[in-house]
């Protein structure tokens, strides 16, 4: 008998309890705050040609996130698994490459996932300067989740993927 009025509580707790947990989601990201954010995130990624470009390929370690959660992945492979890899890894990539001349397409999408996470997906020419003075162009298409932490922007993963040459007919 007990059981019954158990039951009836749930079914009215449950339901209410969702309902304000997605009107509180719904209330931290209003459209005025989710285009604030894609402004930012929009800044971000200038920022990012930017300091690569000045920088070199040094400069990566201001921009990716030094978590467990970090990953980058080059055409299908893994590049560094975390953030300590590829912070680790980025100094041995410094010195293959002496210069990076990195541009975003224009064709820059942002996906505003909360006020501190965002999708991005972009076309990008990279003009890489190896140590030697070889100069290796490269396009291809860019995705990464950028997150806003320890008070700015930085890549919590990345992916970097160059068309496949197409089998001759």
């Amino acid at each position: 008998m007990l059981r019954w009025p158990c039951v009836l509580l749930l079914a009215i707790l449950v339901p209410a309890s969702w309902r304000e947990v997605r009107t509180g989601a719904d209330q931290s990201l209003t459209p005025d705050r989710a285009a604030a954010v894609e402004d930012s995130v929009r800044a971000f990624t200038r920022e990012v040609a930017r300091g690569v470009t000045t920088d070199g390929p040094i400069a990566w370690s201001r921009f990716f996130e030094n978590s467990p959660a970090f990953f980058m992945a080059v055409n299908g492979k893994m590049a560094f698994p975390s953030g300590a890899a590829a912070i680790a890894g980025i100094p041995n990539v410094a010195k293959i490459y002496k210069h990076i001349d990195l541009q975003w397409g224009d064709d820059l999408r942002v996906d505003v996932l909360t006020p501190a996470l965002a999708g991005l997906a972009t076309t990008y020419h990279e003009t890489l300067t190896d140590a030697a003075d070889h100069r290796i162009d490269a396009d291809g298409f860019f995705t990464g989740i950028a997150e806003y932490r320890e008070n700015r922007w930085q890549f919590r993963n990345a992916h970097w993927s160059q068309p496949v040459p197409s089998a001759p007919q």
